[in-house]
């Protein structure tokens, strides 16, 4: 039996909302030591377990869309559904993340252990939280086709630029996300934002709830507290490539783990995520046969495909191309996906 190269894709927060609730119940239920694990390191710090969380009778956005909360929740999953996979059948050729994803990636890869991998997002999560330095927004540039709307994605920087310009108002590019933008600032350059922009399918510009300023200069606090709590004995090389926020691949046997430290508590923290470049990088360099999304959540498929259709992967240049390719051969698989999820592991 042949087996598929795939690349791993580890989502970010907002993944974990109301439908997921009872996610490590449902799919994971059998990793008893594991999940025991991760509830201790909760316990030590006087946080509610994971598996709690996870078992709550109700979803409330209160408390599972927090940082200290939605951080191990996914993380959880995540990384869980990515030992899931079946590797008889699928080869995991580099690993990647979204925002806070990367860190789930760092474990994936093997750069980090599942407990260290658990540490370090829980403690982030939880700096973030207590901090809450600002906050995000998204705001499109394609149209209904996936296809760049010519002059939006400039229009959106411009704007983004004369906003910054203004005594007390904090604006900057948060995450590039397929066809949309993440915005991150203080309340002010985010509000201007809002009242200024054009409305979009009176959805957009959208505000991310219990979000941070992630990925620019306003989290140097936190990531001067990640980098006091974070000890240099968690960070080792991966066994698979990892590709990071800047579409940098770090080696097997090739990568220093006090510089993929101080990336990923420094850098990382404070300056813009590129999604769309890590997944055009992942595309050039490994040619896989799939991407997998692990789980919580749905919603990062979109975000890929149109980073592929951008970097024009396989002659896609907008959605109904990718649908059609999708359909005939799948080319993204969503693990948060029932139906999908059982097409890359072993049944559980």
């Amino acid at each position: 039996m042949t087996r598929k190269t795939a690349v791993l894709i580890c989502p970010g927060r907002g993944t974990y909302n109301a439908p997921e609730l009872g996610y490590l119940g449902r799919h994971h239920a059998s990793r008893t030591e594991l999940l025991a694990r991760f509830d201790a390191l909760r316990s030590e710090t006087g946080q509610e377990p994971v598996t709690a969380l996870d078992a709550a009778p109700k979803f409330q956005p209160a408390l599972h869309t927090r940082g200290d909360a939605a951080s191990p929740l996914i993380y959880a999953c995540s990384y869980l559904d990515a030992l899931a996979i079946d590797r008889e059948r699928i080869d995991i050729v580099a690993v990647t993340g979204n925002s806070m994803g990367w860190y789930i990636a760092l474990a994936c890869a093997g750069a980090v252990s599942p407990e260290a991998g658990f540490r370090i997002v829980n403690t982030m999560g939880t700096l973030m939280q207590e901090r809450l330095i600002g906050g995000q927004l998204v705001y499109p540039f394609v149209d209904a086709d996936w296809q760049e709307i010519p002059g939006r994605r400039a229009g959106i920087l411009d704007k983004m630029s004369e906003i910054a310009a203004r005594e007390g108002h904090d604006l900057a590019v948060s995450i590039a996300l397929g066809g949309m933008l993440v915005l991150a600032g203080n309340d002010a350059g985010l509000r201007a934002f809002e009242a200024e922009m054009p409305r979009i399918d009176d959805r957009f510009p959208m505000r991310l709830k219990n979000h941070a300023a992630f990925h620019t200069a306003l989290q140097a606090p936190v990531a001067t507290e990640g980098q006091a709590c974070l000890g240099p004995d968690l960070f080792g090389a991966p066994d698979v490539p990892l590709i990071d926020g800047r579409g940098q691949i770090w080696w097997p046997g090739a990568t220093d783990s006090a510089a993929l430290r101080d990336y990923t508590l420094g850098h990382q923290v404070t300056e813009a995520y590129d999604f769309s470049r890590a997944i055009q990088t992942a595309a050039r360099e490994f040619a896989p046969d799939l991407f997998i999304i692990t789980g919580p959540g749905t919603t990062l498929g979109g975000a890929t495909a149109q980073a592929l259709i951008q970097a024009d992967w396989r002659g896609m240049a907008g959605k109904t191309d990718f649908q059609t390719k999708q359909k005939a051969t799948p080319l993204l698989v969503s693990m948060g996906l029932d139906d999908q999820r059982f097409a890359v592991t072993k049944g559980e």
